[in-house]
């Protein structure tokens, strides 16, 4: 059997903690780490990028395995667990800190994105979700990796993440990771 490699896929979906749990639900999601990319400046903070003024975009960089989930299925689980219609927003999250864009790594990933954007647009759907070539990744500081098991009990993991967890084990079962293995 021959090995495959692992990939990289690039989401920025609003507040990258949210992102960054469902992501960590799925089977084939080898790592996440969340960061920021897309602005003009290097090795931005946390709060240098929330002022908006960075041009950077709360994003996760998910590395998964192509043998057990596909590049389609991260997207159809990205575009499902936020607003792809809302334009530099998302929910209370406001800024263009929290656009939607998907980072493409090659070509490839650039054709499916650009399709599956198309096939939401076909059927009525103003998808603001913007299509860009990955540049470079500044991880966030460790308080901002893992954050929803660090604070599950927090009231914005309990208000914001919790739904989106719910609606990814309501529409998604098949692609989670089997809880205890």
């Amino acid at each position: 059997m021959e090995h495959i490699e692992n990939q990289i896929a690039v989401f920025g979906g609003g507040c990258f903690w949210c992102t960054d749990a469902v992501f960590r639900e799925l089977k084939g999601v080898v790592a996440v780490e969340v960061g920021f990319a897309g602005g003009r400046t290097d090795n931005p903070s946390y709060y240098d990028v929330a002022t908006g003024e960075t041009g950077h975009i709360e994003v996760v960089k998910v590395e998964y395995n192509p043998s057990e989930i596909s590049y389609h299925n991260l997207l159809t689980v990205f575009f499902a667990t936020h607003d792809p219609t809302s334009v530099d927003k998302q929910g209370a999250d406001v800024g263009v800190q929290y656009r939607s864009v998907v980072f493409y790594i090659n070509e490839q990933q650039k054709q499916e994105v650009t399709a599956y954007i198309q096939k939401l647009r076909n059927v009525g759907l103003n998808i603001a979700t913007k299509v860009e070539p990955f540049t470079e990744f500044f991880p966030a500081s460790g308080e901002h990796q893992d954050y929803y098991t660090k604070n599950a009990t927090a009231p914005y993991c309990q208000v914001v993440i919790n739904p989106k967890l719910e609606k990814i084990q309501k529409e998604f079962g098949a692609l989670l990771k089997q809880k205890g293995r």
